[in-house]
C-alpha cells in the first residue's frame, strides 16, 4: 500500500493526473498504512478520523456540487435542450458497469472458491464510476457500499485524469471524417431570466419526482443560482476558488486515510479497476452514438464529436471535443456545444444515483 501511494503521488506530480486530488489522496494513503501512527480514518480520536466524518455524514460531496454549480454556465444546455439526450446516452456506462459487475462476479464466484459475488448495492456503486463524476461516485458509494469507497474513488478520479487518452480513439472509431468536420452554429444567447429560472425550476421538479437525488441536485442548482444572480460576486468567487480547493484537499486526504490494506488488496479491487475502464468507454460510446443519431435527425447540424461529453468529466471532455474538432476542421469551435451534454450528464448521473439509493439503499 505504501508503494501504491508513492505510485499515485508520482502520477500526480510527474504525470499531472488530477494532481489536486491525487496528491493529498496518495499522502493520506501513505500515512494510513503506518499502523503505529494512528492516522487512518478508523483510528478513533486521530485527525483523519474526524476529517473523514465529512465523507461519512455526506457533507463534502454536496458542498463540491455547490462549487461545480458556481463554476458552470448552463446556457449551452438551456439554448439547445436536445443535447440533454447526449448526456442521457452517456449514462450507458453506468448500467454497463453495474450489470458487468454482477456478471463478472458470478463467473468469479463459480471458478474461485470462497469468492462472493457483488451485491446489488456494490454493483450500483461501481456502475456510477461510469458517470465520470467524482462527487456523485463518493456520495452513492458511502450510501450503498462504504467498504468500497477507497477503491471506487481512486478508480473514478484516475480514469477522469486519463480521459484524454481513453476518449479520442473511441470518438474516431465511431465517427466518419465528414462528421468530424461538421461546423455547428453559434449557440443562441440565453436571457438572464432563463438562466435564473432554470436552477429554480430544475430543483423543484427533481425534489418532487426524485427526492433521493435532492441533496446533490439542490446544491448544484444553488451554486448556479449564485453564479447567475449577479448580486453575489463574493460568494461566487469563494465557491469557485478557496472553498473548492479546500474541499478537494479534505476529500483526497480523508479517502486516502481510509485506503488501508485490508480494504484495498483483494480480487474485487482489480475487478473494480477493470469495470471502471469499461464504464468510461461505454459511457463515451453511448454519448457519441446518440450524437450521431442527432446528426442524422437534424440534417447534419450536430457534430458527433461532442458525444464524448455525455460523460460528465467537466470541463476536460469539452476540451477534448474542441481539440479533436479543430484537428479535422480548424474553423470548428465545439467547446460551448459540448458543455450542454456535460451539464445534462451531471444532472442525470445525480438523479440515477438518487434512484439507486431509493431502490437498493
Amino acid at each position: 500500500m505504501v508503494v501504491l501511494s508513492l505510485a499515485l503521488a508520482y502520477m500526480a506530480v510527474e504525470r499531472k493526473y488530477e494532481p489536486l486530488l491525487l496528491l493529498p489522496l496518495a499522502f493520506g494513503m501513505l500515512i494510513a498504512n503506518i499502523p503505529i501512527a494512528g492516522l487512518s480514518s478508523y483510528d478513533e480520536g486521530g485527525l483523519i478520523y474526524y476529517l473523514y466524518k465529512g465523507i461519512e455524514l455526506g457533507i463534502y460531496p454536496p458542498m463540491i456540487f455547490i462549487c461545480i454549480g458556481a463554476m458552470t454556465d448552463f446556457s449551452p444546455l438551456i439554448s439547445s435542450p436536445k443535447t440533454a439526450l447526449i448526456g442521457l446516452g452517456g449514462q450507458l456506462g453506468i448500467f454497463a458497469a453495474m450489470f458487468g459487475a454482477l456478471g463478472l462476479g458470478y463467473v468469479f464466484s463459480y471458478f474461485i472458491p470462497g469468492f462472493e459475488n457483488f451485491t446489488m448495492q456494490e454493483a450500483a456503486a461501481i456502475g456510477v464510476i461510469g458517470s465520470s463524476d467524482g462527487p456523485t461516485s463518493i456520495y452513492i458509494t458511502k450510501q450503498l457500499a462504504s467498504h468500497l469507497l477507497p477503491t471506487i474513488t481512486i478508480a473514478a478520479y484516475s480514469y477522469m485524469a486519463l480521459v484524454p487518452l481513453i476518449q479520442p480513439p473511441i470518438m474516431r472509431a465511431l465517427t466518419t471524417k465528414k462528421e468530424r468536420m461538421i461546423v455547428m452554429p453559434i449557440p443562441k444567447k440565453v436571457s438572464k431570466t432563463k438562466k435564473i429560472l432554470f436552477p429554480i425550476v430544475t430543483t423543484l421538479v427533481v425534489l418532487i419526482l426524485v427526492p433521493s437525488a435532492a441533496t446533490l441536485i439542490a446544491m448544484l442548482m444553488l451554486g448556479n443560482l449564485i453564479r447567475e444572480s449577479g448580486v453575489t460576486e463574493r460568494l461566487s468567487r469563494m465557491l469557485q476558488g478557496d472553498l473548492l480547493n479546500l474541499l478537494t484537499l479534505l476529500i483526497g486526504l480523508s479517502i486516502g486515510g481510509s485506503a488501508t490494506a485490508d480494504r484495498v488488496l483483494n480480487i474485487k479491487t482489480l475487478l473494480i479497476i477493470v469495470l471502471g475502464l469499461f464504464a468510461f468507454a461505454m459511457g463515451t460510446a453511448g454519448g457519441v452514438i446518440v450524437a450521431k443519431i442527432l446528426c442524422k435527425l437534424t440534417g447534419g447540424k450536430v457534430n458527433p464529436l461532442i458525444g464524448n461529453a455525455g460523460v460528465s468529466a467537466m470541463p476536460m471532455a469539452a476540451r477534448i471535443s474542441q481539440k479533436l474538432g479543430q484537428e479535422y476542421n480548424p474553423s470548428n469551435y465545439l467547446l460551448m456545444h459540448a458543455m450542454g451534454p456535460i451539464v445534462a450528464s451531471t444532472i442525470g448521473s445525480a438523479i440515477i444515483a438518487g434512484i439507486f439509493i431509493t431502490m437498493f439503499g
